[in-house]
């Protein structure tokens, strides 16, 4: 069931229990250091779909999420660092696509359901097309990091249990450092969301908080 699972109100409780439950896995991996300059930041699927709340798809925890991104991309363009936003599309339907034969429907590229949603800057970002769930398929997005000489990724964006998860495996699959912005995330429910963060840490990321990260950028220059 659909559920506005976190909010401003009650971030800090939420943010502290989840931590709490994860803190066993991420003590095993201390020797994973956020270093902001060799990083990028990957914003995962902030569309009108996900995030208009007359919309199919619309997660309630949504405009929380982005209100936490939006702090994340601007501290990254303050320092210079990449960007990565991505939207799920397609030019055009296939009914033999494994996504349609899913979900019994894909987004068009052309459809304003689509589109990022304005309220977040991706001007001086960069903006890729996916046709799948992961960031990497299909895509050029390892071409753009490895050219940035990227060695971490931090992920956000939506939904959690889906693309952004399916992002961070792959990224951990090809080498990277994948940190994961727990309330910078977001699905349908807890449940889902929590599930997925377990997953994550034990295998493929370290969990982090957006004010963590916010941290490292302010103290270090880069």
């Amino acid at each position: 069931m659909k559920g506005e699972y976190i909010t401003s109100k009650n971030i800090k409780e939420k943010t502290a229990k989840w931590m709490a439950e994860l803190e066993l896995q991420r003590t095993r991996h201390k020797n994973f250091v956020f270093e902001p300059g060799i990083s990028a930041l990957l914003v995962i699927d902030m569309q009108n779909y996900f995030l208009d709340d007359n919309a199919h798809a619309f997660i309630p925890v949504g405009k929380f999420i982005l209100s936490q991104i939006k702090n994340l991309v601007e501290k990254y363009y303050e320092k210079n660092l990449p960007v990565i936003f991505t939207r799920y599309c397609v030019l055009k339907e296939d009914p033999d696509d494994i996504m349609n034969k899913w979900w019994g429907g894909v987004l068009l590229e052309d459809d304003p359901e689509s589109f990022l949603v304005k309220e977040i800057n991706t001007e001086t970002g960069i903006v890729i097309l996916k046709p799948g769930y992961s960031a990497f398929f299909k895509t050029n997005l390892e071409e753009l990091l490895k050219r940035k000489g990227v060695k971490q990724v931090v992920i956000t964006g939506v939904m959690t249990h889906l693309c952004c998860e399916t992002t961070a495996r792959e990224a951990f699959q090809r080498g990277y450092e994948v940190y994961f912005v727990i309330d910078g995330t977001g699905t349908y429910d807890e449940e889902i969301h929590t599930a997925s963060l377990f997953n994550l840490s034990h295998g493929f990321a370290v969990p982090v908080t957006t004010d963590e990260i916010l941290r490292k950028l302010n103290k270090q220059d880069v």
